[in-house]
């Protein structure tokens, strides 16, 4: 499994500030044109596969910017144009935008020339630990680094000016509003309350229709029956360290037992750049993986989710816009506040009653797969967090999210009035 972390990245970045003068340089000679270049951390997938089909269905050129032969291939899959983001074709493909659009970073599309451009950062989750420039891990330098308070406010400095690029954020809530506004250090005239457009597909058409897609979605894992319970562990990432909620043997024996007593299926979804072993140690088709590799976006695949687990994944405000029940679990929920840092409070958000070990969430689960009443009611809980959080819930953010960049003085396509 893939390892990342911020000190890792950061080194990297070091390195790398002369190409970024080099970019600079070459973005103030070279004219920008009207083409949206799109990007996304996580793939083909997100608000900006979202903000995408809006802007080509309104008549624009659109232009994809891959990084890797299956990214190319899920975009043509879609008919999507691509270019690969790296090297002088992506360099120029970004340089030439008139609308850059991101959910990750600046890294989504060449880094190098985005500088001048008009970027819209759709963000990929409703902050609940601190992000940006509200945590320390942001910029963190590997162990050992010369003069590191120095290069600490040197890339607190970049960071901050790459932000300041940024024309267009969405916020789903004027409560995360506030949150984006401090991490990225933006004023209100540039992050705009329209709701996110990567959970448009939880609003949009019918309960049916969009419990049939994820069907289809989570079935590449293998059969799934109409009649069978699911349950998804989504853990957050932990900057390139080990999940220590990952089960033991003696925690997956008491896991499948309680999969079977309910007719249930487990799966996991560890985040792409963490670490840990979450397969049990022997073959079970209770348990099953939902890599990004297999599904790159996971949140088209919810409807289907009966219940979810999770620590500080943004999932927990998402899934409330379906009712669905949250077990939280966080063994270092102390640990991690200290170092990482919420906004607020974790237990404003997970309750007192949060599991601190499999053993507590197994029994959580085991009581709301088995009663009723205790599902409806972490229902109702899950429902009201969300309502807190999520101004919308009507499908219609990404053509909000398109009106509010339309209305910043972006062209309209040829041929349109």
């Amino acid at each position: 499994m893939a390892s990342f972390s911020f000190g890792t990245g950061n080194a990297a970045k070091l390195l790398r500030m002369p190409m970024y003068a080099i970019g600079r340089i070459g973005t103030l000679i070279v004219p920008r044109g009207r083409t949206w270049v799109f990007g996304c951390g996580a793939g083909i997938g997100d608000g900006a596969l979202a903000l995408h089909r809006e802007a080509t269905m309104a008549g624009h050129r659109t232009l994809w910017l891959v990084r890797s032969p299956r990214e190319q291939a899920d975009a043509r899959a879609l008919g999507i144009r691509t270019r690969n983001r790296d090297g002088l074709l992506g360099w120029w493909a970004t340089a030439r935008a008139g609308v850059i659009v991101v959910t990750h970073g600046l890294g989504d599309v060449n880094r190098y020339a985005s500088s001048g451009g008009f970027v819209v950062q759709l963000w990929h989750g409703i902050p609940l630990k601190r992000i940006g420039l509200d945590s320390p891990v942001t910029v963190q330098v590997p162990a050992g680094i010369p003069a590191a308070s120095l290069v600490r406010r040197l890339l607190t400095s970049a960071y901050r000016a790459a932000a300041q690029r940024i024309r267009v954020l969405p916020a789903a809530s004027h409560r995360s509003r506030g949150r984006l506004e401090s991490a990225f250090g933006l004023g209100d005239d540039r992050v705009v309350v329209t709701g996110e457009p990567r959970v448009d597909v939880l609003s949009a058409g019918g309960a049916a229709e969009r419990r049939a897609a994820a069907s289809a979605l989570l079935t590449r894992t293998g059969p799934l029956l109409p009649s069978q319970r699911t349950l998804l562990y989504a853990p957050t990432w932990r900057d390139g360290a080990t999940d220590p909620a990952v089960p033991r043997a003696a925690e997956w024996v008491r896991i499948v037992r309680m999969l079977e007593e309910h007719d249930a299926i487990l799966f996991i979804r560890s985040h792409p750049l963490g670490e840990g072993v979450y397969s049990p140690p022997w073959s079970s088709g209770r348990v099953r993986m939902l890599s990004a590799d297999l599904l790159p976006d996971a949140t088209p695949a919810l409807p289907r989710i009966d219940t979810l687990i999770t620590d500080y994944s943004s999932m927990a405000y998402d899934v409330g816009l379906l009712a669905m029940p949250v077990v939280y679990l966080a063994p270092d929920a102390e640990e991690y506040g200290q170092e990482r840092g919420f906004y607020g409070s974790y237990t404003d958000v997970a309750g007192d009653d949060y599991a601190r070990s499999w053993e507590e969430a197994i029994d959580q689960l085991d009581q709301l797969l088995g009663d009723a009443g205790s599902m409806a009611a972490r229902a109702a809980r899950s429902t009201a967090l969300s309502a807190q959080i999520h101004a919308y819930n009507d499908g219609h953010n990404t053509r909000r999210v398109y009106q509010a960049i339309r209305a910043r003085g972006i062209s309209a396509p040829k041929g349109e009035r």
